[in-house]
């Protein structure tokens, strides 16, 4: 469900003393923030931490958001961002793993075949994007997994969108590259 600008701001003033009105925001945009964080960790216990992170800071912080015709969301990505490097910083609880335990009994072994070969590139993929510096993963995240236009993602990390744009060719040059060295 997307929120015009106009309603978003006012739910946003209304959240500053209302919790219902936080609960409403948390509603609009978790998918969106858990799904951001969740493709940027590529592990689903630690996308839960962060996000659940995110909105704690988010409401922690709400009384001191000044709107100043930025999407309240370009305030959420911005937090997950840094949220996403302090996390993986501090913590190194976390595995990724992919178990097709019990696949078999479900499916035909063709379909088990293929869906571990999608998997396999998948996770290959994923590995490479891992390894790209933040500043990559955060501007490709948001500009593919996100879908968002330049200008939205220049409002969310707070450059140029000739540096988005830049940002985004390098990134994709540099996750082609450590793909290739993969293979």
């Amino acid at each position: 469900m997307d929120v015009s600008g106009l309603n978003e701001k006012n739910l946003v003033e209304k959240a500053k003393t209302d919790s219902s009105a936080f609960g409403e925001l948390y509603e609009l945009h978790y998918a969106r923030i858990f799904g951001y964080v969740l493709r940027r960790t590529a592990n689903l216990y630690q996308a839960q931490d962060v996000t659940s992170e995110v909105f704690f800071k988010a409401l922690k912080g709400l009384k001191s958001f000044n709107w100043n015709g930025t999407p309240f969301s370009a305030w959420l990505y911005r937090i997950a961002s840094h949220e996403i490097v302090n996390n993986c910083r501090h913590n190194s609880r976390y595995s990724y793993e992919i178990s097709l335990n019990g696949l078999e009994s479900i499916a035909p072994v063709e379909n088990v075949l293929q869906h571990e070969r999608d998997v396999e590139e998948s996770l290959d993929l994923q590995s490479s994007f891992l390894k790209l510096p933040a500043k990559y993963q955060e501007i490709i995240a948001l500009r593919y997994f996100e879908d968002m236009e330049i200008s939205q993602i220049a409002a969310i990390t707070g450059k140029s969108e000739n540096t988005v744009k830049s940002l985004i060719f390098r990134g994709i040059s540099c996750l082609k590259e450590l793909n290739e060295k993969s293979m």
